[in-house]
């Protein structure tokens, strides 16, 4: 390796291959050359859809019950996500041994700065490949990896070599590999953005690069027009970041018939609540902002936020910002498929306002106890009396 060679900044993101299924089918050898769908009850959505199911023309983000009726005969399994979060922390285990510079962006997928240590462990693609080996040998599943000279053409080369690949990028082949590319391929291009670009008749990166950056601008916006544009010509200067702190937490759950009561839809707003904040506690952290989704039967979907003067982590707090928030709706009788809960803004520390009278424990507290009974006891050991349903009750006849 020549010295230009060992100093050229090398990055890499690794992903995984259709990580749930790919995990299910770890833990259940008798999946494997089936379809496999992870996504349960026809009104839910596909989280994860191995190769085979793929093949169907199934992905995420579908509706269940449109996967099942493409592919009828295939294998559909509720998500574990206690197990994907337990395979995750062996795979950045391994990334970790590799060099300390890695930046998880999912529980499946990072981006890893091996720059320094290729003196030491051998090229980029050499690193990738024993990577790949490691992680294959220790978690059972496969995963593709990009290696470029930045964080964007590196993801980009991940997403062309699945599965079980490798595509590396050198930069004098950057714009080779870049341009020919449709326009959706880059960072922040969604369907809007995508739809303002075709008007302007723009269809590849490479049209995107040959326009005159004012006009980008004029059309999408000073930050945005100006990040498309620096992209278009492989233009990336992020660094890969080790302590990206978290910027939101949040649960949602759509329902298996519509909903059009009140009490019930209450009733699973505080049970989201309870399953956020616990993961918000669970971080010691804080969230100032509390955010609700609403969606029809429509499907229509409508959001609504509330931000405090204090950031907050008690789940009787969150819920009754988010019972506020619902009420202010003025949807009593509206049936909705889906809720959910957001908790943003987070701190880690949160300035504590004595009250006049205030007790001297109160419901933090009480829910750190909680927190504490249900690592060791499960989480249906400790709940709210008002989820409790009458078939939980314990029998004391």
């Amino acid at each position: 390796m020549s010295e230009e060679e060992a100093t050229q900044a090398t990055i890499l993101h690794v992903d995984m291959d259709a990580f749930f299924a790919s995990v299910a089918e770890r833990d259940n050898p008798t999946l494997k050359g089936k379809a496999v769908v992870v996504g349960a009850g026809a009104r839910g959505v596909v989280l994860s859809a191995n190769y085979e199911a793929r093949k169907f023309g199934i992905h995420a983000a579908m509706p269940v019950g449109r996967a099942q009726r493409l592919a009828p005969h295939a294998i559909f399994i509720p998500p574990d996500h206690s197990r994907y979060s337990e395979v995750s922390a062996g795979i950045m285990e391994i990334f970790q041994s590799f060099t300390p510079l890695v930046e998880p962006i999912s529980l499946d997928e990072a981006f890893l700065d091996v720059t320094g240590a290729k003196r030491l462990l051998g090229t980029g693609r050499e690193i990738a490949e024993a990577i790949r080996i490691k992680v294959e040998k220790q978690e059972g599943i496969t995963c593709s990896v990009g290696i470029a000279p930045s964080k964007f053409i590196a993801k980009l080369a991940s997403g062309r070599c699945k599965p079980n690949g490798i595509l590396e990028i050198p930069a004098d082949r950057i714009l080779t590999f870049l341009h020919p590319l449709p326009v959706k391929a880059i960072w922040g291009v969604g369907p809007k953005t995508a739809e303002v670009l075709e008007r302007l008749g723009l269809r590849t990166v490479e049209d995107i690069a040959k326009l005159p950056r004012t006009t980008l601008i004029r059309a999408l916006g000073e930050a945005s027009g100006a990040s498309l544009y620096e992209l278009a010509w492989g233009r990336d200067y992020r660094d890969v970041v080790t302590d990206e702190p978290e910027k939101s937490i949040s649960a949602a759950e759509t329902f298996p018939l519509d909903l059009d009561s009140p009490e019930e839809i209450l009733k699973e707003y505080l049970r989201l609540c309870e399953k956020a904040t616990s993961r918000l506690r669970s971080r010691n952290l804080f969230a100032k902002t509390i955010s609700i989704k609403v969606r029809f039967a429509d499907f229509t979907t409508i959001n609504r936020s509330k931000t405090l003067a204090l950031p907050i982590d008690s789940t009787h707090e969150v819920y009754d910002v988010v019972k506020g928030l619902y009420k202010a709706l003025r949807i009593e009788r509206a049936r909705l498929r889906l809720v959910g809960v957001g908790l943003e803004n987070l701190s880690e520390g949160a300035p504590h306002q004595m009250l006049l009278g205030q007790r001297e424990n109160g419901w933090r507290e009480a829910e750190s106890a909680i927190d504490k009974a249900q690592a060791r006891f499960g989480r249906d050991s400790v709940r709210p009396a008002r989820l409790v349903e009458p078939e939980d009750e314990p029998d004391i006849s």
